[in-house]
């Protein structure tokens, strides 16, 4: 366990290391995060074409992912909820973001194209099934992929503009995720034996926190693509329900919008935040969402080590 917690933790802390002063840099950098998730999830469905019976392993795997969102999604917003009522967190929806998606639809457009990088990956993997070591290649590379996608959102988390003093002194982004790691684990432990799973496989299914390329490449090449698939789904649907939530509720109950998009509340669904909370809303997303962020490579490992 301590081996692949440095291997996924040193690549992080390399890129937190590095300064970047050049805004043409920095959007490269954010250019090739993009770039390598898309990267990741086509290699997962080439993965995954290697499946046999893949119809039904897929039928399965859907079964899993929808019975294990709808737990962990219960028990975080009945705790986003009560900690909604204790925070007391206003918004300010004066400013709207530039470029901000305007709808629901426009908002989700990004997440629905990674399911169709899955699918078209899953079908590169079945043309390709004659060709020997494609889909263990495959699976390898993910990984490789994945480190250096670390090194760039070490980066990003280090040129975010708020140092971990800032961070850490955050009381409402620091309660929303503790809050939401609590109960998305606590929905893993109950999910459990619904799926006829381990406790500890169930906790590290949880433990993505949203971070669906990640949790999704981890918990595949510990308990096999079929598993790496849930992960991936559950997390997805968890950015999927977050677009359309956050509009719904974020005038009333601020910290469950923030809150309920888990680690993706610092990028993918920071200008929804931004867009209908309000800039007072900004600081406390990218706190939750970057240690969010930080908490779900070491349980990961830790679970899926037990």
């Amino acid at each position: 366990m301590l081996t692949g917690l440095v291997i996924v933790l040193l690549p992080l802390v390399l890129g937190y290391l590095v300064p970047v002063r050049r805004a043409g840099l920095m959007a490269l950098i954010n250019r090739g995060v993009n770039a390598s998730v898309y990267v990741i999830l086509l290699l997962m469905g080439v993965s995954l074409a290697g499946l046999d019976d893949l119809a039904g392993q897929l039928s399965r795997m859907g079964g899993e992912a929808l019975v294990l969102f709808a737990v962990i999604s219960a028990c975080n917003l009945a705790g986003l909820w009560w900690l909604s009522g204790r925070l007391g967190l206003a918004t300010d929806p004066s400013r709207v973001v530039p470029g901000a998606p305007l709808s629901k639809l426009a908002a989700m457009a990004g997440s629905l194209a990674l399911v169709a990088v899955v699918v078209l990956g899953v079908g590169l993997g079945l043309a390709g099934r004659a060709l020997p070591g494609l889909h263990d290649g495959a699976e390898t590379l993910a990984e490789w992929v994945l480190y250096a996608l670390l090194v760039l959102i070490g980066c990003q988390l280090r040129n975010s503009g708020m140092p971990l003093r800032q961070i850490l002194l955050n009381r409402h982004g620091l309660a929303i995720a503790l809050v939401l790691a609590a109960t998305s684990l606590a929905g893993g432990l109950l999910a459990a034996p619904l799926l006829d799973l381990h406790a500890s496989e169930g906790l590290a299914l949880a433990a993505g926190f949203g971070w669906y390329s990640l949790s999704g490449i981890l918990v595949g090449d510990a308990l096999g693509p079929a598993m790496g698939g849930v992960a991936f789904f559950n997390d997805l649907a968890r950015e999927l329900l977050a677009f359309v939530l956050i509009p719904l509720v974020i005038r009333r109950h601020a910290a469950l919008a923030i809150g309920y998009g888990g680690a993706t509340s610092m990028d993918f669904t920071l200008p929804v935040i931004q867009q209908h909370g309000g800039v007072t809303c900004v600081p406390v997303a990218v706190v939750s969402g970057f240690i969010l962020s930080l908490l779900s490579p070491p349980l990961l490992l830790f679970f899926l080590s037990l």
